[in-house]
């Protein structure tokens, strides 16, 4: 913040800035007050927050000049239907790796998210837990949206068998890396990009299957400052702002297409990459899902953690031993809880619409989801038991 912040001033040094911070949750009840805190201008990655506080009218229209901008990058729509917030900038999911570990193991650095599904990686993938991590539901997604819906689960279902779990506020993803806990984490870049510019011996590896989260700038319906806004806006959006996104202590993926061939060889290009099918990932199916997907994942591949990773361990030592897939209980492990047409249903969907931050109890959907899933895990583990 404080390079975006000198930069503007250096450039507009008749408005000061006055930098309030509010976590999404937070915001979103803060932005919902009657004169909306005072605030002029939001800008936050949280777009689950943006695009409710649009639907309650908290924006009005930002009004700069936005030749240049793109609408989309792959799939990932980069403004609001009715352009009352824009994206300043992207980050992408991924792998943070440690190539010594992996090569100790046998195991190639991965290039998608199915190479995750080795059985030598077993207790060395940190993954973080989708119900408290707020990047993670998306991350989730990407697989599903990328698989097909009962691939995608399936794949989960064996990742996560093979991962241990991160926590919010135990530590970060790089953190488990750079310790040597773990061979591969899975995370969104700027939190292992900003590791590495710290001197940490890693690496960022972007997957075939990607996904892109942006973070978006609105100015609030109740501005004071209309043309103050409207001038800072304009400065993240520019050419100018947008080359700051390179400086290693921020390390964000710019929307002005122009400036990538203005940064360091090797920065990840993304508009590259989507031109490859890189980033066929649908945001605006994902976002009315997440809350459905990020439950599901609790129920199925959280609640019970060691004994899904005692089964997993249990299939790839049988099938290590005998050289033969046990397709049948693998099926019956792996079947998700419900259909996508179902994830897809808007009532169920609303009773899962949290932004991120917000730890609401389980409810009774929820409940029954675990259930179903400890009865599989028992069927499954007397299968395994009854081959001897």
């Amino acid at each position: 913040m404080s390079h975006f912040e000198d930069a503007f001033e250096r450039a507009h040094p008749d408005i000061r800035l006055n930098l309030l911070w509010r976590a999404p949750n937070d915001a979103l009840g803060y932005l919902s007050q009657p004169d909306q805190g005072g605030v002029d201008v939001y800008w936050a990655a949280s777009p689950r927050t943006f695009e409710s506080l649009r639907q309650a009218g908290a924006w009005r229209p930002i009004g700069i000049d936005r030749t240049g901008l793109p609408e989309r990058v792959g799939t990932t729509r980069l403004s609001a239907p009715d352009g009352s917030y824009l994206a300043t900038e992207l980050a992408g999911y991924g792998f943070a790796l440690d190539r010594r570990a992996l090569a100790e193991l046998g195991v190639a650095p991965p290039a998608d998210w199915s190479d995750l599904a080795d059985p030598r990686l077993a207790g060395r993938i940190a993954l973080p837990v989708p119900s408290e991590v707020g990047f993670a539901p998306v991350m989730v997604d990407i697989v599903l949206q990328a698989y097909g819906w009962e691939r995608g689960w399936a794949l989960w279902n064996e990742i996560a068998g093979l991962s241990y779990l991160v926590h919010r506020g135990s530590t970060f993803v790089s953190d488990e890396v750079t310790g040597q806990r773990a061979a591969v984490g899975l995370s969104i870049d700027f939190f292992v990009t900003g590791a590495i510019a710290g001197g940490a011996p890693l690496e960022f590896a972007y997957p075939r299957h990607g996904g892109l989260n942006p973070a978006h700038v609105a100015i609030t319906a109740g501005s004071k400052q209309v043309e103050a806004a409207q001038t800072f806006v304009a400065f993240l959006l520019s050419e100018s702002g947008q080359r700051l996104l390179a400086h290693p202590d921020i390390h964000r993926l710019p929307v002005r297409e122009s400036v990538y061939p203005q940064l360091p060889a090797g920065y990840h290009d993304p508009f590259r990459a989507a031109a490859a099918g890189g980033y066929d990932y649908d945001n605006d199916l994902g976002r009315a899902r997440l809350g459905v997907v990020s439950a599901l994942f609790e129920q199925m591949l959280i609640r019970q953690h060691e004994e899904q990773h005692a089964l997993w361990t249990a299939i790839h030592q049988r099938e290590a031993r005998d050289g033969q897939r046990l397709t049948a209980i693998r099926e019956q492990l792996c079947q998700p809880l419900i259909g996508e047409k179902e994830a897809g249903d808007p009532q169920l969907q609303a009773s899962f619409r949290r932004v991120e931050g917000d730890r609401t109890a389980a409810n009774e959907i929820e409940a029954r989801w675990g259930e179903q899933a400890q009865q599989r895990r028992r069927q499954v583990r007397q299968q395994l038991e009854s081959l001897g």
